[in-house]
């Protein structure tokens, strides 16, 4: 992308862009006598009465536009990125780092590290804060940006560093005092890796951040994923640990008075314990990050199994396909679900491809699922759409590895596919089951 590149993917009919002109694959080149350097600074300059607009026609021909609206109207372009002039990349070595830990062969887009201010505000991605400028600080104040999801592990200076391996990343207290002061809110991620920040580390991190506690809305503490492309040895989160920093985290949660500290499900099902109840996890600020989807999900099947009916005309078996992690959940349900003529079948797929300590159904890749159905009767298999490729709020028919969705049933054409859209709830599987 050209530096502050503003490519018109599309324009919303009858909107004002559509109504002056602007299409597809134009390029705007100034807005109001400035280029914006994402879509933030844009959405700010068009908040006016009159709009000025610089564009450079597909044709290469430049054209000047005078806008006339009302001062909140958006003009209704969609561009092909939220940032114009670049994302800006990550600048550490995490030890924990995932991207760090594939095999090679992938997608490109797979092995690419960002770590921007912009879309942690604009789509939740985490930043650790280490590549933060002064102009940052000052456009975040100025724009009032807030909240951001800030990658932070560890409020321990040197301990920071070792791991992200970047001098930058102890400066992550001083950095907390400015965001307090601008009040900017923020969600807090913390991956946990044995024998860094767990145990005391994390009681002491979790103690400095009390005094953030007005503008902290949460704090995630999720496990290590450690993948067979690892090259340091990490020790495993286990029942243990697991036990210990949910009880850490309850501590911290009692002593603040206030319920913004959260342990990821992992936590939960490598304890052995149940989930907690939905007041647990408050707004499911983290839910994408593994915190609280088992509880949703849960919640979501109490209130299908109620609608769901009784018989179905004809004999069918439906085939769901999850994570090793989420097997056990799905067969707790298949022993309630009563329905005649149905048989309700849960395959866990054993992830070979990153190695069987990863056991998310994100990871889960084509390979696997042909290997876990090869060879059995399958007639209508339900996956997921987290194990498929996603291309902004939409997924494509491809797996991580590239095998595509219809390679899963090239082999058995009278198979049904179903994806789910949502993985938090039952409906859909619902719907599925009082079709037939």
């Amino acid at each position: 992308m050209k530096k502050n590149e503003m490519l018109v993917e599309d324009v919303i009919k009858d909107s004002i862009a559509f109504e002056v002109g602007i299409e597809k694959g134009d390029r705007i080149l100034s807005v109001n006598s400035k280029s914006p350097k994402d879509i933030i600074e844009y959405s700010y300059l068009i908040n006016d009465e009159n709009v000025d607009i610089v564009v450079e026609k597909k044709d290469n021909t430049i054209e000047e536009i005078q806008i006339e609206k009302d001062f909140d109207d958006d003009l209704g372009m969609v561009f092909s990125s939220a940032v114009f002039d670049g994302v800006k990349k990550c600048l550490n070595h995490c030890i924990f780092c995932f991207i760090d830990q594939q095999p090679k062969g992938l997608r490109k887009s797979l092995y690419v590290k960002d770590d921007d201010w912009r879309l942690s505000y604009l789509d939740g991605t985490y930043i650790t804060l280490t590549n933060i400028k002064e102009s940052d600080w000052e456009r975040i104040e100025k724009y009032h940006i807030s909240p951001l999801f800030v990658s932070l592990h560890t409020t321990n200076p040197k301990l920071r560093v070792q791991m992200t391996r970047n001098p930058k990343a102890g400066e992550i207290l001083e950095q907390l005092k400015r965001f307090k002061k601008i009040k900017t809110k923020l969600h807090l991620q913390i991956v946990l890796c044995p024998g860094y920040n767990d145990k005391d580390e994390l009681k002491n991190t979790l103690e400095d951040l009390k005094q953030f506690k007005s503008i902290i809305k949460s704090i995630a503490v999720v496990p290590l994923g450690v993948s067979k492309y690892r090259k340091e040895k990490f020790k495993k989160v286990d029942k243990k640990i697991a036990l210990e920093t949910i009880k850490t985290i309850d501590e911290f949660n009692a002593s603040i008075k206030k319920q913004i500290a959260v342990a990821s499900d992992e936590f939960f099902l490598l304890a052995g314990v149940e989930v907690p109840c939905k007041k647990y996890y408050g707004d499911f600020f983290q839910i994408e990050d593994g915190v609280g989807a088992v509880r949703l999900l849960e919640d979501s099947f109490k209130k299908c199994l109620k609608k769901m009916k009784k018989k179905i005309k004809t004999k069918t078996k439906l085939t769901v396909l999850t994570a090793k992690s989420a097997e056990k959940i799905f067969n707790k349900f298949k022993a309630q679900i009563k329905v005649e003529n149905l048989e309700f079948e849960v395959i866990g797929v054993e992830n070979n491809f990153f190695g069987h300590d990863i056991n998310v159904a994100g990871l889960i890749v084509g390979e696997d699922i042909q290997r876990t159905i090869k060879n059995k009767d399958i007639e209508y298999l339900i996956i997921p759409s987290v194990m498929l490729m996603k291309n902004g709020e939409e997924f494509e028919e491809v797996f991580l590895d590239n095998v595509k969705l219809d390679e899963i049933t090239s082999k058995n054409k009278n198979m049904k596919i179903a994806v789910l859209k949502d993985c938090y709830n039952f409906e859909e599987i619902l719907s599925i089951i009082n079709a037939l």
